[in-house]
C-alpha cells in the first residue's frame, strides 16, 4: 500500500508540472513568431499539395524543404489535420500566408506533439539515482530533473515563441537515452535511427551511440580491469543493430532512391554554400575566431597596415552575414571545421571505448559530441546548444561537479538565445522566464548538494553575474548611443563572444570529468 501511495504521489506531482507548463505554452500562443513559422507552413503546403517526387525540388518559396524524409512525412500527417482549420495555408503559392486559424493550428501542433517529450522526461526520471532523495518533494532529484526538463527555458522560447518542433524531437532523443539506461539497447538504437531521419543535426551525437552500442551491447562482457573481452563479441547483436539501421533508412530514403533523387535530397540536407556561421554567430569557437579577425582588421586599418579597398565588404559592415570572409586570419572551409570537430570529439569516443563508465559514461560522451560539434561545426545554429543542455540535465542531479557544469552551460547557453526574440513585447517575457528558470536551477541544485563544496568558485560567479550588465548594455544602453547606426552588430557580437567563453569553459570541465573519472571495473554481462 505504501508503495502504491508513493507511485500515485509521484504521478500527481509530475502531472501537475506537465499540465502547468502546457498552460504556460497556451499563454504564449499570441506572442511573436519567427520566419520558421512560415517555413513550416510552407512545408505543410509542399507535402500536402505536391506529389512525393516534387517535395525536395519545390522552390517557389525561399524556405525549401531541407529536413530528412521522416520530418517531411510528419508535416504531411499534420497537413491532413490542418485542412480542417484552413485550406488556404496548404497552397504552395500562398507565400507568407497567415491568419488566426493558421496561428492556432501551428501553435497547438507543437504543444500537442510535446506529449512525447513529457513521456520521455517521465522515463528519464526512472533512470536517476535516488540515493540523495530527501523527504521533501521539492528536494528530490526526480522532481528537480522534471522541472529542469519540462520547464526548460530554451525549449519554451525556441518552440513556443520563436517556433520550432524541438520538444518533440528532443523527446525521441531522451527516450532513446532512457532505453539505453534501462538496458533496452535495441529500442534505444531504433529510436535514435528514427530520430536521425527526422532531423539530421542529431548526427552530431551518432559517434557516442555507435561506440557505446558496439562496446556495451555487441561485446557482452568485460575483463576485471574494464577492458573489452574480445571473445564475447556477438555477431547476432551486430547484425540486429545493422538490420535496424538498414530498415529505418530504407523506409526513409527508399522512395527517393527509387525516384533517383537521393543526390537532390542530400544537397538540401547539407547546404555547405551557406557559409561558416549563421546570420547570428552561435556562441562557439568560430565566434571567437571571427571576433579576433574583426579586432585585428580594425587595428590593421588604424595602423594603416591594411588597404581598406581590399577588405571584403561583408567583413566590415554588419559582421553578421552568412557569407563571412576573414580579413587577417585564414578563411575557414567546411573540411577544416569537419577535421576540428573530429579532433574535438575523438578523446570522448576513445574514453568511451577504453575506459567505459556505463550508461552515464555514454551520456557524457553524447554531451561532449554535441558540444564539440556545436563549437567547431559548419554553419551552426545557436539553437543547437539545446542538444547538450537537455541531456546534461540528467547528470546535474547526481553529482555536484556535474551540477556546476550544467548551471554554467545552461545559463550561458540560454542567454545566447536572447537575440532570437528581438521584439519589444517579448523583452519582459524572456527576461522573466530566464530569471525564474535560472534562479530555480541554481537554488534547487545548491540545496540538493548543500553538504558538498560550493557549486561555483569566485571566477565562475563573477562570470555569470556579468550576464546582467551585458543585458543592460545591449538592451537598454546601446540603442540610445550613436553606435547603433554605425555598428549595429555590436550587441550580437558581445552576446555571442561572452557566451562562447562560458560554453567552451563548460565543455573543457566536462571533458576533464570524463577523462579523470574511474572506469566500471567489474566484469558483468550486459
Amino acid at each position: 500500500m505504501a508503495a502504491l501511495g508513493t507511485v500515485r504521489g509521484s504521478s500527481s506531482w509530475f502531472s501537475a508540472l506537465a499540465l502547468g507548463v502546457t498552460l504556460l505554452k497556451c499563454l504564449l500562443i499570441p506572442t511573436y513568431h519567427s520566419t520558421d513559422f512560415e517555413v513550416h507552413r510552407n512545408w505543410l503546403a509542399i507535402t500536402h499539395s505536391l506529389p512525393l517526387s516534387q517535395w525536395y525540388y519545390e522552390a517557389t518559396s525561399e524556405w525549401t524543404l531541407d529536413y530528412p524524409p521522416f520530418f517531411a512525412w510528419f508535416e504531411y500527417v499534420l497537413s491532413h489535420v490542418a485542412k480542417y482549420f484552413d485550406q488556404e495555408m496548404l497552397k504552395v503559392h500562398n507565400l507568407n500566408y497567415f491568419n488566426s486559424r493558421t496561428l492556432l493550428f501551428q501553435r497547438f501542433s507543437v504543444i500537442f506533439t510535446d506529449v512525447l517529450f513529457v513521456y520521455a522526461v517521465h522515463e528519464c526520471c526512472k533512470c536517476i539515482d535516488g540515493r540523495k532523495a530527501s523527504k521533501e518533494l521539492t528536494e528530490k532529484p526526480k522532481f528537480i530533473l522534471s522541472v529542469l526538463l519540462l520547464w526548460n527555458f530554451g525549449l519554451l522560447i525556441v518552440d513556443h515563441i520563436h517556433f520550432q518542433y524541438n520538444g518533440f524531437l528532443s523527446g525521441i532523443m531522451l527516450l532513446s537515452i532512457a532505453r539505453l539506461f534501462q538496458k533496452r539497447h535495441m529500442e534505444g538504437a531504433f529510436l535514435f535511427a528514427v530520430l536521425l531521419h527526422f532531423k539530421h543535426i542529431y548526427i552530431y551525437v551518432a559517434p557516442a551511440y555507435g561506440i557505446y552500442l558496439l562496446r556495451s551491447y555487441c561485446f557482452t562482457a568485460s575483463k576485471p580491469d574494464g577492458s573489452v573481452r574480445w571473445n564475447s563479441f556477438s555477431f547476432i547483436r551486430v547484425f540486429s543493430l545493422g538490420l535496424i539501421v538498414f530498415l529505418v533508412s530504407a523506409l526513409s530514403l527508399g522512395p527517393f532512391l527509387a525516384l533517383n533523387q537521393l543526390p537532390q535530397v542530400f544537397s538540401r540536407l547539407f547546404p555547405f554554400k551557406r557559409g561558416l556561421c549563421h546570420a547570428y554567430w552561435a556562441p562557439n569557437f568560430w565566434a571567437l575566431y571571427n571576433a579576433v579577425d574583426k579586432v585585428l582588421s580594425i587595428i590593421g586599418l588604424e595602423l594603416k597596415l591594411l588597404d581598406p579597398n581590399k577588405i571584403p565588404k561583408a567583413s566590415m559592415t554588419s559582421g553578421l552575414v552568412q557569407q563571412f570572409e576573414h580579413t587577417v586570419l585564414p578563411s575557414v572551409t567546411p573540411w577544416a571545421t569537419f577535421i576540428c570537430t573530429l579532433i574535438a570529439i575523438s578523446p570522448s569516443v576513445f574514453c568511451l571505448w577504453f575506459k567505459p563508465q556505463g550508461p552515464r559514461g555514454f551520456l557524457r560522451c553524447l554531451i561532449l559530441c554535441a558540444l564539440s560539434s556545436f563549437m567547431f561545426g559548419w554553419h551552426v545554429h545557436e539553437k543547437a546548444i539545446l542538444l547538450a543542455i537537455l541531456p546534461m540535465s540528467l547528470l546535474s542531479v547526481e553529482k555536484a561537479g556535474d551540477a556546476s557544469i550544467f548551471l554554467i552551460l545552461t545559463t550561458t547557453g540560454h542567454y545566447s538565445l536572447f537575440p532570437l526574440l528581438f521584439t519589444t513585447p517579448e523583452l519582459p517575457i524572456k527576461i522573466l522566464l530566464m530569471l525564474l528558470f535560472t534562479i530555480y536551477s541554481i537554488s534547487s541544485l545548491m540545496t540538493l548538494f548543500r553538504k558538498e563544496k560550493p557549486l561555483f568558485n569566485w571566477m565562475e560567479t563573477f562570470y555569470l553575474l556579468g550576464l546582467g550588465p551585458l543585458e543592460v548594455c545591449c538592451e537598454f544602453v546601446f540603442p540610445f548611443t550613436s553606435w547603433k547606426l554605425t555598428y549595429p552588430f555590436i550587441p550580437l557580437l558581445l552576446t555571442s563572444v561572452y557566451c562562447a567563453v562560458g560554453v567552451i569553459y563548460a565543455w573543457f570541465r566536462l571533458y576533464v570529468s570524463m577523462l579523470t573519472g574511474p572506469p566500471v571495473g567489474k566484469t558483468k554481462k550486459q
